[in-house]
């Protein structure tokens, strides 16, 4: 059989679709594209209108090109509105994420596994080089923005034995680094029997055997602590990388989203990590044009931004989402000023990335080969062009020589973890 997996939306989406693709390729299919597949799954995201409407377009387009082709659709907005999915062109069958483990055991089939008749994981699967690990999902905060708590439920973790025996059949398969995601990252070991927490695991998973190093995914600010922030510049299995969403530069408009910290809580700690490591990548997401936000807001949030040590940004325009509170506040932003307040900041946003670019010039950083081996993603999160002749996933040293306007760099040394 021919399948094709395609993801929309967060890096947990892609841990799912990871797991799927294991178990696809366990009981001997094959991968295609999405025109010649016999079975194709769509894994959706429902944060935004955009998301929703991109998964739509999607399915449509698989029926129209491909319509032998049976469509397997999960993910969030399969959750959220399963009767709005199933009655397209091609579905034949809806997974909500409570089913998606009873899914992936469906495509592994019943006593497939890694024998003659599977290929096995390895690096380069579904384009990636690193894994994403997925090691909690479910969310208990109630930000008056998002719909996830309801789609994916309570928040649930992997017990670290079984997350470290992951990593170990992870490390045998050749992966060098894993990324490590959760839908509520930092609320990891709340809900163990035995509780603990994400620093714990972070510390188990510093222990561990294995030519692996890790990359800590989305974490709230609340949730970034200072002995996570120690962990990360003392030990050189943990990438210089902290992705802290902001949402919004002003407090008034952090109070309305329900964001528990304040916007000088958000610049201490993003000042202290680059004061403790100066070479961290930083990066946020902004939500623009939330109900009630004035042009005063705005420019508020322009300003905090603008003055904050951060390496990229990620600007999401407000979205309604049904059953949020957010949607029921009646003072909404007019699109086409959400629009142009977007545009604003994502200017400021390509500004900032090309700050931390020039800073980075004459630097050696650590990193891995991706695609070809003529890029390299260094531990701070750059992406640097090389001259061709390593394969993909080996370790390297690369030393930053310009930004034209892509980084360039040249090797000077492979095969061991910076």
């Amino acid at each position: 059989m021919k399948y094709a997996i395609r993801t929309f939306g967060c890096r947990v989406n892609q841990a799912d679709s990871f797991d799927m693709e294991e178990g696809l390729r366990a009981r001997g299919s094959e991968a295609a594209s999405p025109d010649e597949a016999d079975l194709v799954v769509v894994n959706t995201c429902t944060v935004t209108g955009a998301a929703d409407q991109g998964a739509r377009n999607l399915i449509r387009r698989v029926a129209r090109r491909n319509p032998a082709a049976r469509i397997i659709v999960t993910g969030c907005y399969a959750t959220r509105e399963p009767e709005a999915l199933a009655s397209m062109p091609g579905v034949v069958r809806l997974v909500p994420n409570s089913g998606k483990a009873q899914l992936v055991k469906d495509l592994r089939g019943h006593g497939a596994g890694d024998g003659p008749c599977g290929s096995r994981l390895e690096p380069g699967v579904m384009g990636r080089t690193a894994y994403p690990l997925r090691v909690q999902s479910g969310c208990e905060e109630r930000c008056a923005f998002c719909v996830i708590p309801s789609t994916r439920g309570a928040s649930r973790s992997r017990p670290a034995a079984e997350v470290l025996a992951e990593v170990g059949r992870l490390a045998s398969a050749g992966y060098k680094e894993v990324w490590l995601v959760g839908v509520h990252l930092g609320s990891y070991g709340r809900d163990l029997e035995s509780p603990s927490s994400l620093i714990d695991l972070l510390r188990a998973l510093e222990r561990a055997g294995g030519d692996v190093s890790f990359r800590i995914s989305s974490l709230e600010p609340m949730d970034c602590s200072p002995e996570a922030v120690d962990l990360v510049a003392q030990s050189g299995r943990f990438a210089p990388h902290f992705h802290l969403p902001l949402q919004h530069g002003s407090d008034r408009m952090l109070g309305a989203m329900r964001r528990p910290y304040s916007v000088d809580f958000y610049r201490r700690l993003v000042e202290g990590i680059r004061g403790r490591i100066p070479h961290a990548s930083i990066g946020t997401d902004v939500i623009v044009g939330f109900p009630g936000e004035s042009e005063t807001d705005a420019q508020v949030c322009e300003r905090l931004v603008g003055s904050l040590p951060l390496s990229y940004l990620h600007v999401f325009p407000y979205s309604d989402r049904p059953g949020t509170a957010a949607s029921a506040m009646t003072a909404k932003v007019a699109p086409a000023r959400v629009k142009d307040r977007a545009a604003r900041l994502r200017d400021l946003g390509m500004q900032l990335s090309s700050r931390f670019l020039r800073a980075q010039i004459g630097t050696t950083r650590p990193g891995l080969t991706l695609d070809d081996g003529t890029t390299v993603l260094t531990d701070n999160f750059l992406k640097v062009e090389v001259p061709p002749g390593l394969p993909r996933n080996v370790r390297v040293s690369v030393l930053i020589e310009a930004a034209s306007p892509a980084l360039v760099g040249r090797l000077i040394g492979a095969g061991k973890r910076g």
